[in-house]
């Protein structure tokens, strides 16, 4: 039987009880009906994952004591995925919901020249990553960058290290599949996805100077939470 899987932001690995926060203990008092003695799985989104019993089952301060605390390792490769801010915040959620449910490491919202919304609810969209990773029982949280415009992307170290870097966009040009480009062995990997409006000619252009193989995602033409999702799921799988 799979115990219900609940979030902690930070663990500490020397003590054997945990108090859990009122939403969590709410959760499993009032919602799940939980009692003494019933088992959870809890997560910290860093890979640990502890199984726990209840030993006190209040509704605004419940108590578990750890019965078994394993590390999970992550995937050999990181997979970041670099997005514009979209005009419907409804369709960038939905985007990072399934990211991270594909499993992708990192997230790092873009502003470029043609994205319409720049508000940037951090809070609400790390509340969806959290409890994307819980329903895919997953113990590894994406990381959540704060928006930057477009031009910094390329002078962050750690972005232009990446093994490959990829530039999706829709402009006619000579461009390649991404799934024929994707090296499993390889240590990391980065895509571009642009706005509504895609990436101007100068947008891609820069990535291309810098080292970016630009890239299709197929023959029909996509929203780009539906893009981001789609290099998603080929940067993960191949």
């Amino acid at each position: 039987m799979n115990h219900p899987f609940f979030y902690i932001s930070e663990y500490d690995a020397s003590k054997r009880k945990i108090l859990l926060d009122e939403e969590n203990s709410k959760h499993v008092v009032q919602v799940l009906r939980m009692k003494t003695g019933d088992r959870l799985n809890l997560t910290d989104g860093k890979g640990n994952l502890l199984t726990a019993a209840i030993v006190g089952d209040h509704k605004k301060h419940c108590e578990v004591r750890i019965e078994e605390a394993r590390h999970k390792e992550q995937g050999s490769r990181k997979i970041s995925i670099a997005i514009s801010l979209l005009k419907n915040a409804n369709r960038l959620e939905w985007f990072l919901e399934k990211a991270t449910e594909i499993g992708i490491n990192e997230i790092i919202p873009l502003i470029c020249k043609r994205t319409e919304r720049q508000k940037f609810r951090e809070d609400r969209m790390n509340n969806i990553l959290v409890s994307a990773m819980l329903q895919s029982q997953q113990c590894w949280l994406p990381v959540l960058h704060k928006p930057i415009d477009y031009e910094l992307i390329f002078r962050q170290e750690e972005i232009m290290h990446a093994s490959q870097k990829f530039i999706a966009h829709c402009i006619e040009d000579k461009k390649r599949n991404l799934a024929d480009l994707v090296n499993e062995t390889l240590a990391s990997q980065i895509i571009l996805i642009g706005p509504e409006g895609d990436f101007t000619d100068e947008e891609v252009q820069l990535a291309i100077h810098n080292h970016f193989d630009a890239v299709s995602l197929g023959e029909t033409r996509l929203r780009a939470e539906t893009a981001g999702v789609v290099a998603a799921t080929i940067l993960r799988i191949t």
